[in-house]
């Protein structure tokens, strides 16, 4: 099951979400994150940066249950910038290592697009490690490549600099 979370619903989930973030990147996601990262830094990603911004209406957070657990989640960010009211951001598409090749990613990223058809946006942008096997997943979705930049972001177990590749998907 696929939901927004709302506000009173954000505390409910962050241990959940905390353990997503934390599993995730130690499994290797580029998400911002490197090692070590303890679960303390994941639950305070969560309270830090995303409750504050939730509440406010900045972004959307999703979330994807089973069997009554937050197991997979995706952001929504809607551009603010005046000459940027058709366009929105995806971001930290998470599924628990755990809980994948369910489809989660994809009912995921499904609720994201219907909402930011509601909200008027008619442009998705988001960017992932190159080598991710992400990248796949959002291509059979409908993103195209817009390009890539080397050396965008740090290996999370090495320290060596990888590529990311910048996609987008129309809407309209």
């Amino acid at each position: 099951m696929i939901s927004l979370l709302v506000e009173r619903e954000l505390d409910e989930a962050l241990d959940d979400l905390s353990d997503i973030l934390h599993a995730c990147v130690q499994d290797g996601a580029s998400v911002g994150f490197v090692l070590p990262f303890s679960p303390d830094e994941a639950r305070d990603y969560w309270r830090t940066h995303v409750w504050p911004s939730a509440q406010s209406g900045a972004l959307d957070v999703f979330a994807a249950r089973d069997a009554g657990r937050v197991v997979g989640t995706v952001q929504l960010i809607p551009a603010t910038m005046p000459n940027q009211p058709h366009r929105a951001d995806v971001a930290k598409l998470l599924v628990h290592p755990k809980a994948r090749r369910k489809g989660l990613g994809r009912a995921l990223m499904a609720a994201l697009e219907e909402r930011a058809r509601r909200l008027g946006r008619t442009m998705l942008v988001l960017d992932t490690r190159s080598t991710d096997p992400s990248l796949i997943l959002y291509q059979s979705l409908g993103f195209q490549i817009a390009g890539e930049i080397p050396d965008f972001c740090r290996n999370p177990f090495e320290n060596r600099l990888e590529p990311t590749t910048y996609m987008f998907k129309d809407l309209s």
